[in-house]
């Protein structure tokens, strides 16, 4: 069996830059928007020491370090600096890093 090849499908998604140059109420935008096409906001350190599962969907900002969390089916992403925050096709939310995003997507003429 050998691996075959396939092309991703030409398919929109909508992005927000998490970026260094953000102001509060910029970054609060991004952190909205999630919170916003999710289940809201959730408690992180009871999810982060296990005490509790994570949620379905969700964002929340980590006490330690400052950095956002976004909750999915398969657990805990966390954002940083300049990443790009990707609404998927199926209304999900996760981080990419700007060099995969710049190869991945481009602006819909």
């Amino acid at each position: 069996m050998q691996p075959q090849r396939f092309r991703k499908k030409p398919v929109e998604i909508e992005a927000m830059q998490f970026s260094r140059g953000l102001s509060a109420a910029e970054a609060m935008v991004v952190y909205g928007w999630i919170e916003k096409n999710t289940l809201g906001s959730f408690e992180p350190m009871d999810v982060i020491e296990g005490l509790k599962p994570y949620p379905a969907s969700g964002v929340s900002i980590d006490p330690r370090d400052g950095r956002m969390i976004i909750s999915t089916l398969e657990g805990l992403h966390w954002v940083d600096l300049d990443d790009w925050v990707i609404r998927g096709v199926a209304g999900e939310f996760y981080p990419c890093k700007p060099d995969i995003f710049e190869k991945t997507y481009e602006r819909p003429c």
